[in-house]
């Protein structure tokens, strides 16, 4: 399974992840912590200096709540690895960057139907500006 980062494609490390049912009692700080989609951001803070890396699962490509996850997480404070999980495509790769992503875990054959220089060059794409609000 490659882990996608901004350099090149490197094995993802053998990672034993605990789920955050799992994460109160786990013993030991740099944890890895693996959570669903649907997770309040918020109620990982009294975790934040046990986990070294905390994993974000993406069950589907257009399910985008795993980038709020990110933000909310790195607005609370959090600064250790983020790696979005899963369903993850090359056109969506600038955006998890600018979420605070820091890699993206994807199958074997998603890296074989999209390669490296893909995931490169989607960093390499202009992004749109989102529109300001005019004051009145």
């Amino acid at each position: 399974m490659p882990l996608v980062t901004e350099h090149a494609f490197q094995d993802v490390p053998d990672t034993a992840y605990v789920t955050p049912e799992e994460i109160a009692g786990a013993q030991g700080s740099a944890l890895a912590l693996s959570v669903p989609s649907d997770t309040d951001a918020a109620a990982l803070v009294p975790y934040f200096g046990k986990v070294a890396l905390i994993g974000i699962e993406f069950p589907g490509f257009a399910d985008g709540r795993g980038f709020s996850i990110a933000q909310r997480l790195r607005a609370l404070g959090y600064t250790g690895e983020l790696r979005a999980r899963g369903h993850i495509i090359a056109d969506q790769y600038p955006h998890a960057l600018a979420c605070g992503f820091d890699a993206v875990e994807i199958d074997d054959a998603m890296a074989d139907r999209q390669p490296f220089a893909q995931w490169q060059a989607a960093t390499r794409k202009v992004l749109p500006p989102y529109r300001k609000k005019k004051a009145v």
